[in-house]
């Protein structure tokens, strides 16, 4: 597993919370806060993607 950095845990009212981390190598993960040892990995730029499209309303019918 990669040295990875995570931020501080961001938490929703009434919903779980989650963990941004990066590595060295320009890899960006998600995780729920306790699990990080089972992060979602992707780029850099597709979290920047995800989280921008997220903030745009792309996923709001999920809601």
């Amino acid at each position: 597993m990669p040295d990875i950095v995570w931020e501080a845990p961001f938490c929703a009212e009434g919903s779980s919370c989650f963990r941004l981390g990066t590595d060295a190598d320009g890899n960006g993960y998600i995780a729920v806060a306790g699990q990080e040892e089972n992060p979602l990995t992707d780029s850099l730029e597709a979290l920047r993607t995800l989280i921008t499209d997220i903030k745009a309303g792309k996923a709001d019918h999920l809601l």
